[in-house]
Order: structure tokens, then C-alpha cells, then sequence
């Protein structure tokens, strides 16, 4: 997809801005993905750098069957596929589905062609017009494609950090994009900000879009407790690597010890071996030692929180704090696409930047009931081994976070932009 404009900034705007209809908001999340694509050659598009990543034309494939399966087909009795066949190729997690072609070896597709990934994705942009056109007032329809935009949107972030991954792995650490870069600005000290206890309220519970796992809003019990200001940075993670953290087994618990031995981790994912640079989707840069650490497992944020003295926040503690907090902050749509220092006094940082771990294993709320249907393993599914994510991070759409979203990811994984807030006791 690369073509001579390729140097553009990345998108400034929001894939879809209030007051949009659906249709507009559906057609701008569709062009978004596209676009993130723009500067990729059909090479870099085919390429799958390990199991938990998918290539970049698959993804743009696999978000188009989603509509086709959940959207076209029950809803439209006129619709036909596109190609039959891709029903197994694209279709991800959904076994009540069907079969699906194995996750790990996405890569090995090098049929269909991105030329005829485009054209499904025009045929399915053509018939969700149509469709859109046909039934705008129906709610169940707008539930429907309201979940399918927040579906693409978190492919546009995993296309993104797949894109980094794939590319760290080259030896000529190619350049995605062109990003700006953001202004140096002083080290703002960590303090802790005192949390009453108490019953809380937690869970979506307003208007809007929300995925089933954030619901029912529900109360639950907060001990007092505090919250760091902001996130921990690159410069306080390099003091813990210096006073030998990843040499001190007491610091961890042992399936981490085992982990991070058996892969060789002794640095954040992209920092480079003398640890004065990381590898971003705009090249190598100099490492901002003020902007918040990311690419850290679950592992090794609770290795620090320990060595700091301190722990990761519930997620209820995070969301009983944030959730009277504006939903601002660097993200996707701000452009820098890596995280950034904030010079900001007082509370900071709670959405973009980096994914916050949590110390809450992901599992269903009290009541909890899953979408019905073959939409009810989108979500239910993963409640088993896991651990919770908060607040989104400097490639999330501004206009798919809020306080009640529950990201989860297994304690080892560490491509995607996840980071750490210290919490403590009473």
C-alpha cells in the first residue's frame, strides 16, 4: 500500500467525532485502518513475527469478516460472500463459527493477495452501506455495528503494535512513519495521592458503547489506599535494572523468575543493549528517561512495584479514582503514537501513554452475562489466567477508551504498549 505521500504525519483526527451517524462512523474507522497501512509495502503486510501477532493484511481481512458474519449474513438475506473460503481464513477465535485456519500460522498466507483483501474489504464497505441505509433506526442493528467499530478500533491498535514488532526484528530497523516529537519537558516527582475506602461503584453504567466483560456496574469494597501520581518511567525502571532487579529472585514470583530466565530478559522489549535507545515505529530514538516505561510484562511491573515498595493498583482502586476523571491524554489520535513525558503537576497520565497493569486477574464481574450467541465468546471466553489492563495507551483511538474498559492480556506477553502505576496500602 505504499505510495509517494507516504511521509505524512500520522492521523491527527479521531476515527469518528460526536454527532457522527453511524454511517460516518463506521465509513472513518473503516478508512483509519486503511490508512494506518499506507506506508506498508504488500511485503510488510504478509509477514507474521511470532504467535501472538497477526500480519497487517490480516487484519485488515479478519475485521472485514467480522461485519460480514455478525452484520451481513443474518441480517441481510440478499447478501453473498465475497469468497466463501475466507469464512476459515479470517474468522479468529470463534469456534461456534466454524473452523479456523491456526493462529500461529497466519504468515504462511500468502494467498489471498492484498489486491483481493482490498476488494473484500470495498464489497463489505459496499453492503454495510446499503445495509446502514436500509435499517439506521433499527437499535439492534446499531448495537451491532457499534460493537463492530470498537472491534476494528482494537485492530488498529494490535495492527500498530504488530507493525513494531515485525519491524524490531529487522537489521535495518525500518521506519513505519515520520512521527513528531514530543517536547522535553522536567522530571515531575512521584508522589502518592491518599484514597478513602469504602463501597464503590464499578463497571460501565452510562450511556454509550461498552463490551459485555465492563458490565454489570456493580459495588465493591476498597480498603484505603493510594495511587501514584503517574506512571513509573523509563528513568526510575533503569534504577531498578542498575540495582540488579532482574537478578533478585525475592523480587519475583517464580513462574516470573522462570520466565524471564528462560527468554533472556534483562531490559524492557525495544530498549537497546546499553540501554540509551528504543526501537519506536519511527526508527531507533534517544530514550526519554521522563516518559512512562512501556513494553514491560505483568511479571516485570510486579518486580518493580515490589523492589519500589510498593504494589500494582486493583483495578478497582484505578477505576474508582478515574472514573471521575476526563477521558484525555496522549492517544492515537495526538500523533506521537510513543509514549510521552508530561510535565503536568498532580494526577496525570491516566489514559494514553501506556496500558496501566493491574494486579486484578481478569474474571467476570458479580452477574455477569455474556453477549448471546456466537458473540458471547468475544469476551467470556479469556476469563481464565489473565490480568487486567487499564486506561489505554499512545495507539488507542480516543474515542474507544473510558474509565469502566477492561483490557487483559496473559503476564508474560509484553509487545503491546503496557506500562505501571505504583499503589500502596492504607
Amino acid at each position: 500500500m505504499q505510495n509517494p505521500s507516504g511521509n505524512r504525519p500520522a492521523p491527527a483526527a479521531s476515527a469518528h467525532a460526536s454527532g457522527q451517524s453511524l454511517a460516518e462512523r463506521y465509513a472513518a474507522t473503516r478508512a483509519l485502518t486503511e490508512d494506518l497501512c499506507r506506508t506498508l509495502t504488500p511485503e510488510d503486510m504478509a509477514i507474521q513475527s511470532m504467535a501472538d501477532a497477526s500480519p497487517a493484511k490480516w487484519h485488515l481481512a479478519h475485521t472485514s469478516w467480522f461485519f460480514e458474519n455478525f452484520l451481513l449474513n443474518p441480517q441481510d438475506p440478499a447478501y453473498k460472500a465475497f469468497q466463501p473460503d475466507f469464512g476459515y481464513l479470517f474468522n479468529s477465535y470463534y469456534q461456534s463459527v466454524g473452523p479456523m485456519h491456526p493462529r500461529p500460522a497466519r504468515g504462511l498466507l500468502s494467498r489471498p493477495a492484498l489486491a483481493e483483501i482490498l476488494r473484500y474489504r470495498r464489497h463489505v464497505d459496499e453492503h454495510m452501506r446499503r445495509l446502514l441505509e436500509r435499517q439506521a433506526a433499527d437499535p439492534t442493528l446499531g448495537l451491532l455495528v457499534s460493537l463492530g467499530i470498537n472491534h476494528e478500533q482494537q485492530h488498529q491498535e494490535l495492527l500498530l503494535t504488530d507493525i513494531k514488532h515485525l519491524f524490531s526484528l529487522n537489521p535495518l530497523q525500518p521506519v513505519w512513519r515520520e512521527l513528531p516529537r514530543p517536547p522535553t519537558t522536567a522530571p515531575v516527582p512521584l508522589k502518592y495521592l491518599p484514597q478513602p475506602g469504602g463501597l464503590m461503584l464499578i463497571g460501565h453504567g452510562g450511556d454509550g458503547f461498552a463490551f459485555d466483560n465492563e458490565t454489570p456496574r456493580h459495588q465493591t469494597l476498597v480498603p484505603a489506599h493510594a495511587l501514584a501520581t503517574r506512571p513509573v518511567t523509563n528513568g526510575e525502571y533503569l534504577e531498578f535494572i542498575r540495582a540488579g532487579g532482574y537478578r533478585r529472585p525475592e523480587l519475583w514470583l517464580a513462574d516470573g523468575w522462570t520466565m524471564m530466565q528462560r527468554e533472556g530478559w534483562d531490559r524492557p522489549l525495544y530498549w537497546n543493549a546499553d540501554m540509551s535507545g528504543e526501537f519506536s515505529l519511527s526508527g531507533m530514538r534517544d530514550l526519554d528517561l521522563h516518559a512512562p516505561v512501556a513494553h514491560v510484562s505483568w511479571y516485570e511491573a510486579d518486580a518493580y512495584a515490589r523492589w519500589a515498595g510498593a504494589r500494582l493498583p486493583s483495578e478497582a482502586e484505578w477505576e474508582s479514582l478515574t472514573a471521575r476523571e476526563e477521558v484525555a491524554g496522549n492517544l492515537l489520535d495526538r500523533g506521537f503514537l510513543q509514549p510521552v513525558a508530561s510535565a503536568a503537576p498532580g494526577l496525570t497520565q491516566l489514559f494514553g501513554d501506556v496500558w496501566e497493569w493491574t494486579g486484578s486477574p481478569y474474571q467476570a464481574y458479580p452477574g455477569f452475562k455474556p453477549l448471546a450467541g456466537s458473540l458471547g465468546e468475544y469476551n467470556g471466553k479469556f476469563m481464565a489466567n489473565q490480568f487486567v489492563l487499564r486506561g489505554g495507551s499512545c495507539v488507542t483511538p480516543a474515542s474507544h477508551i473510558r474509565a469502566s474498559y477492561r483490557n487483559f492480556f496473559y503476564p508474560q506477553q509484553r509487545w503491546q504498549f503496557s506500562g505501571l502505576r505504583l499503589a500502596r496500602d492504607g
